[in-house]
């Protein structure tokens, strides 16, 4: 690989191994001190404890999930509650190691999931719209990419004996959760349909067809469509494709569509759930259909669990609370918002139902967005609403009690975005509030963008003392095989 990219690898695990063997603080909480509030002894003779080994490791990425958009669904996680908001606390935020983690991709400032869950996956970082093949791969270039294949965490996790499983909100061949199983030197390829005319034929499989072909426990989410033919209301080219039977054939799995067939599936034998033909459903628009089939990200991680923690050898675990991405995308944060806060029920239910001691979770995003929050708002202000002064009035001088003005008379909301469909163009209107708004942005774009800042990475568990200081993003790829006592 080249060199730019190995040498802050190289740097990283030198920093990682450090930290293992002594770096961590002992100090409590509060004040720096123990918890009896004393200065703790000196030691006369310290000596490095052995790093603890994590038998599980579960990744949550937030896609999309910056660190405005964090602080965002913090506030409105606590107002939901009938808090102020500012001062309620996420579940991953109690984990005591956090890092900041640069995103960009070989060739991107600001990149995409592709790229960057390549990264995590592979310990590679790789260009834009690239899954599991290295930089030097041209894109959509089938042959570009032979002799470029990059190792894969998912087959790396099967190959010693370990369970995997794979959940999103988003479909299952997306690219955060196809990093995990797949390469293709075209993200968008997930159907054979997909793939130029030109390219097929080449040795490149389609993102459906890998994972049908590919080694796991539990795969669940949604992009059903990909997986059949015409015939069966899909897309592939074959109108009678059905990957699922292939795979049940292959496997003696079960092939499940809702999440009554989920929690009917024999707990003994690999799962694969595709819950809707493309994306899956956004928890506001689920919230107004009492009769969804869906499982939750929360029903799909208990799911997983359940399933992949008898495994005597222990498993490896993704979890994606995709639809983040795709409510920024919108322009249309309370779809964001409430996205984020079911991702942090899913956490919750991990941090409830693992061990701490033998449980590696990681928390972090693939991936910020041009999401801002901005104004002066008065303390417990409605998150998703317009910006109201504090009493006594805020840093521009606004003393009102009612919203506050911009210099073109009207009022504004608290959150907004750089670009997107919400842009305002000449004279601007009343800005929507609630749930279903869309906010105003800047430029115009059909598609808001993502973010090129540093997103966090939280952790606790085994392995979790690694989680520190401002690390490259394909160093979590380190910080899980570590974990795992897997030596290069």
């Amino acid at each position: 690989m080249p060199l730019t990219w190995n040498l802050g690898r190289n740097l990283g695990i030198t920093a990682a191994i450090a930290l293992a063997l002594g770096g961590c603080s002992t100090m409590a909480s509060e004040g720096g001190y123990g918890v009896s509030g004393t200065a703790p002894e000196l030691a006369t003779a310290a000596v490095p404890a052995e790093p603890q080994q994590a038998k599980n490791v579960i990744l949550f990425i937030g896609d999309g999930m910056g660190i405005s958009t964090i602080t965002a669904a913090r506030i409105y996680a606590g107002q939901k509650l009938g808090k102020q908001g500012e001062e309620h606390v996420l579940p991953f935020e109690n984990f005591q190691n956090v890092a900041l983690v640069k995103t960009y991709n070989t060739n991107a400032q600001t990149p995409d999931s592709a790229g960057t869950a390549t990264a995590m996956h592979s310990g590679v970082k790789t260009k834009i719209g690239m899954l599991g093949m290295g930089p030097e791969s041209i894109s959509g270039d089938c042959a570009s990419g032979v002799g470029h294949e990059l190792p894969l965490l998912g087959e790396e996790v099967t190959r010693r004996g370990l369970a995997l499983g794979i959940v999103s909100t988003a479909r299952i061949t997306h690219a955060t959760p196809a990093s995990v199983y797949a390469r293709s030197v075209d993200r968008n390829w997930e159907a054979d349909i997909g793939i130029p005319e030109g390219q097929r034929g080449q040795m490149c499989r389609d993102i459906a067809l890998q994972l049908a072909e590919a080694d796991f426990d539990v795969a669940l989410g949604g992009g059903r469509a990909a997986f059949y033919g015409k015939d069966g209301k899909g897309q592939r080219l074959d109108a009678a494709g059905d990957l699922p039977r292939q795979w049940v054939a292959r496997t003696g799995g079960s092939y499940v569509r809702t999440a009554a067939e989920l929690a009917a599936a024999p707990a003994d034998k690999p799962v694969l759930g595709l819950f809707s033909p493309s994306h899956m459903t956004y928890m506001v628009d689920r919230a107004e259909t009492a009769d969804s089939t869906e499982p939750t990200l929360t029903d799909m991680t208990a799911a997983a669990i359940a399933r992949l923690k008898p495994d005597p050898q222990g498993y490896y675990l993704m979890v994606e609370g995709g639809r983040i991405d795709h409510g920024h995308h919108a322009g249309q944060a309370g779809y964001a918002l409430e996205e984020a806060v079911e991702f942090a029920r899913a956490i919750q239910y991990a941090i409830d139902n693992t061990d701490p001691a033998e449980t590696l979770i990681l928390v972090t995003a693939d991936h910020s967005h041009v999401f801002t929050i901005s104004g002066y708002p008065r303390r417990g202000n409605d998150i998703l609403g317009l910006v109201v002064p504090p009493e006594g009035g805020g840093e521009d001088g606004d003393t009102g009690d009612g919203p506050t003005l911009a210099s073109d008379g009207k009022p504004y909301t608290t959150l907004s975005y750089a670009n997107g469909p919400g842009a305002v163009s000449g004279q601007r209107a009343m800005p929507e509030t609630g749930v279903k708004a869309r906010q105003q942005s800047l430029v115009p774009l059909g598609s808001e963008t993502h973010g090129g800042e540093d997103v966090a990475l939280f952790g606790q568990g085994p392995g979790a003392q690694r989680v520190r200081g401002v690390i490259e993003q394909n160093l979590i790829y380190d910080i899980i095989r570590a974990a795992y006592g897997w030596a290069d």
